[in-house]
């Protein structure tokens, strides 16, 4: 076998060089020509400003979106005088939506799925955000009580509690169902998780709660200009906000 020349190695090395180049190139322009999956971000404003104008904005958003709740649902707060949660709070009886005219649920419930679909009478259409254009989290009153931190200027919680599941929510267990609900009635924190649950949780367990329960800056509520709240701060933990806030993904 002849041995490989320098030049010959060149011309290879160059060759493949070329290659490469090309390559790189194509995969930026489909990555441009990609759609990201997040929201250009560039705050122009200063935080006086963005909270002048959301509070201003303010009356009208809440008006607009309790007449849009208004005009599909029943929110009159019907609960059943029997059934109840398991901390003791009435269950909220349905159908919420207000069907349209000239349809009776009876009716409704012998169409078929398609001639739901072909004639746009299904009940239960996508619920937008209080604020869809800024979306995040919104806290109900009942939770503000304990967390004032998490008042936001520019929008409210929109439903009622009779709504609502019970707040602090219980903690069943599935590895220790003899216990029932481990939280005693009181809200898991950073604060009391440790004593409240060692020796009942294993340690990667534990260690998983630490962290479900440590308070991060979320981003309503974080350093930035385009805050909704008053002050800046690390408020919501990932356990406290899927008891009963309102999320940024509503369904719309």
């Amino acid at each position: 076998m002849r041995k490989m020349t320098g030049k010959c190695f060149m011309v290879m090395l160059f060759v493949f060089a070329v290659m490469l180049v090309v390559s790189v190139v194509a995969d930026a322009k489909e990555m441009k020509m990609q759609e990201s999956s997040y929201a250009p971000v560039m705050i122009t404003k200063s935080f006086k400003t963005v909270r002048e104008m959301d509070v201003a904005e303010k009356a009208e958003v809440m008006s607009k979106h309790m007449a849009m709740l208004n005009e599909r649902y029943d929110l009159s707060g019907k609960t059943d005088p029997v059934v109840k949660m398991s901390g003791g709070k009435p269950l909220p009886v349905g159908p919420t939506a207000k069907i349209s005219s000239g349809i009776s649920w009876e009716s409704l419930g012998a169409m078929s799925p398609e001639e739901i679909k072909q004639k746009g009478v299904f009940p239960y259409t996508p619920l937008p955000h209080v604020k869809h254009s800024t979306g995040g989290l919104v806290v109900a009153p009942m939770q503000l009580e304990t967390h004032p931190e998490l008042v936001r200027f520019d929008v409210d919680f929109d439903l009622p509690e009779a709504y609502l599941p019970e707040f602090p929510p219980p903690l069943y267990l599935i590895s220790r169902p003899d216990l029932g609900d481990v939280s005693g009635g009181e809200e898991i924190t950073i604060n009391n998780y440790y004593e409240m649950l060692n020796g009942i949780l294993t340690p990667f367990q534990l260690e998983g709660m630490r962290l479900l329960v440590t308070p991060v800056a979320q981003q309503q509520f974080n350093i930035t200009a385009d805050r909704k709240a008053e002050i800046a701060q690390d408020a919501v933990s990932c356990f406290s906000s899927s008891s009963t806030l309102r999320q940024t993904v509503r369904r719309k």
